[in-house]
């Protein structure tokens, strides 16, 4: 399958008002897409294709659902190419993004463009629409900002916070909006346009401020997608940075659960618009890096070789989400353990990548997998 082949396509899709994912050959995006294409829906990618190995991902969509599945290559900086792709749609899930902080800083001004236009050009390509529909949003956990006020303590290679409250539940959606690093700046200020829009204008839009999603057809680098960078780096035999000392706590969230939230709060949208919700594996699925290191070991067979460095600007020691109010109002299930997900993970890669786990055995993926 070629791009002109994905954009040829394109034209009937939209005569069947189909469900758009902006992003949608990347790692949510793509797991959303084969979620509803999955159940019967007509689903529009809209993808620049950017992103290295995400047109592996348009091409697995493609096989998998032919008649479902289509795809227009374009940027969401492009305002006439957003307003053409959201002309038919029924539901928009906006996931295309500039998403690392490294990147931000290096040119603030293109990770303005992409996350705060690209973002009021959807909206406003809704808006001019002139209908009631939906838009999810994918926001993230760093419009909290760094959470130095937060007191911490290190316990078993992990930082926990002294208060208890936290300790219990995480952080909440109540926490003052912080927001530091240009890609700080940037979400956050998407975050609150897609609120205010149902605000001021009706559209029923509904965020997800998102904490550390993982999972299958996650290409992870060193600035994002760490779970999945960790594997691949040691199926791979080869050292991991960290920066800081690695007791540095993320609550992860298996993609199968992430998918499941982003597709109650469309189908809940009357009850959930205008509001913004923490998405994430909670307490029970919070781990330091040193932690995951620990497991990846156990999944792999064989030690892995870490490289420190300074910390990074905006890192938070600590964050976990309180996610109460998501499972609460979207009706979410007990997330997927992330010994379980991470063993699962491992499993992908190798296939997906051709990667081996020597010294590794089965029944020891096993065990893993059945914690």
């Amino acid at each position: 399958m070629t791009v002109s082949d994905t954009t040829a396509s394109a034209p009937p899709v939209l005569r069947r008002r189909p469900i758009l994912v902006t992003g949608g050959a990347g790692f949510i995006g793509s797991n959303l897409a084969d979620r509803f294409a999955s159940e019967g829906h007509d689903v529009l990618i809209y993808d620049a294709l950017a992103r290295p190995g995400v047109d592996r991902n348009l091409e697995w969509l493609k096989k998998r659902h032919p008649e479902k599945v289509s795809a227009m290559i374009g940027d969401i900086r492009d305002e006439a190419s957003v307003a053409d792709a959201i002309r038919d749609a029924q539901a928009v899930f906006h996931m295309a993004a500039q998403v690392a902080v490294t990147t931000s800083l290096a040119d603030p001004r293109e990770d303005f463009e992409i996350n705060i236009r690209g973002t009021l050009n959807v909206l406003d390509a809704l808006r001019q629409r002139g209908e009631r529909i939906p838009l999810i949003f994918a926001s993230t956990n760093k419009v909290y900002g760094d959470l130095a006020d937060v007191e911490l303590e290190k316990t078993n290679d992990a930082y926990k916070p002294r208060d208890p409250a936290i300790r219990d539940v995480g952080i909440g959606e109540t926490r003052p909006l912080d927001f530091h690093t240009p890609y700080g700046c940037s979400k956050g200020a998407a975050d609150q346009y897609v609120l205010d829009y149902a605000r001021s204008f009706g559209i029923p839009t509904c965020v997800m401020r998102m904490s550390c999603i993982y999972g299958q057809r996650q290409m992870g680098t060193e600035d994002q997608g760490w779970v999945a960078h960790f594997l691949i780096r040691a199926l791979q035999g080869e050292p991991i940075t960290i920066y800081g000392d690695g007791c540095q706590v993320r609550d992860v969230l298996d993609i199968s659960d992430a998918v499941s939230a982003y597709a109650s709060a469309w189908k809940r949208i009357d009850a959930v618009q205008g509001r913004a919700f923490n998405l994430g594996g909670g307490p029970s699925n919070a781990i330091s890096l040193r932690q995951l290191l620990t497991h990846i070991e156990e999944v792999i067979g064989r030690p892995v070789e870490t490289v420190y460095d300074e910390w990074r600007a905006g890192d938070q020691r600590y964050y976990v989400s309180d996610a109460r109010l998501a499972t609460r109002e979207l009706g979410l299930k007990q997330p997927v353990s992330w010994l379980k997900g991470v063993a699962a993970l491992a499993e992908w890669l190798q296939e997906e990548r051709g990667l081996t786990r020597s010294g590794s055995s089965p029944s020891r993926l096993q065990n893993a997998e059945a914690l």
